[in-house]
């Protein structure tokens, strides 16, 4: 969220304006997207969007990161320092798979790529909030579960990155290319119970002491 938006956010209005902002942003891309249709699915005045946010890319940020935010919430364990990694990695992962298979996700990535050409800043925007993030939320986790000795990484940005890849093996390919836009159950933990073991085969440490003792 934007520090202007902290500054005076009252509540239902400015979920309206973010509702209705993502609601557009989803439909007509980023450069279709106007701040009047912006301002009108969301039920409010431009003078009360503008209050909020004062150009298009802020609004865009703030509906991106907030979603992220919102996401990276929900995987609670990151914060557990009893829960053993394996379970910890198989909610992120569980929590990453069920967004990058929204309809949100695949509208922000094509946004990305089909404008930060034009639009520089959606590319940044669309990185900080979002890979960035998650790497910088990651990271944390892995950091001081080393700490507990639960696992050992030399890099933990590219440990964090890594996870992130994996989580996406499959599943973003066919999304993107139009083969597939719906997963099943089965399909989903396939790919999130690959990510997991995968990763611990390479830093977890009873993987390494294991392979030590070979």
């Amino acid at each position: 969220m934007s520090e202007l938006a902290r500054a005076t956010r009252p509540g239902r209005k400015y979920e309206q304006v973010i509702d209705g902002a993502r609601a557009v942003f989803m439909d007509q891309g980023y450069e279709r997207a106007s701040m009047d249709e912006i301002a009108r699915v969301a039920g409010v005045s431009k003078a009360t969007l503008y209050s909020y946010f004062p150009d298009k890319r802020q609004l865009f940020t703030d509906v991106y990161r907030g979603e992220i935010l919102r996401l990276a919430d929900k995987v609670v364990l990151l914060n557990d320092t009893e829960t053993a990694p394996e379970t910890v990695l198989r909610e992120a992962a569980r929590v990453m798979v069920g967004y990058l298979t929204s309809d949100f996700a695949l509208a922000m990535y094509r946004i990305c790529v089909s404008e930060s050409p034009r639009f520089p800043e959606i590319g940044r925007a669309f990185y900080e909030s979002g890979p960035e993030l998650g790497r910088t939320r990651l990271g944390a986790y892995f950091r001081a579960a080393q700490a507990r000795g639960q696992l050992a990484i030399e890099d933990f940005d590219l440990a964090a990155d890594q996870f992130t890849q994996l989580c996406q093996t499959t599943i973003c390919d066919r999304m993107l290319c139009g083969v597939q836009d719906r997963f099943t159950e089965e399909e989903m933990t396939r790919v999130i119970d690959g990510a997991v073991s995968m990763f611990l085969a390479r830093y977890g440490v009873a993987e390494q002491q294991s392979r030590s003792l070979r």
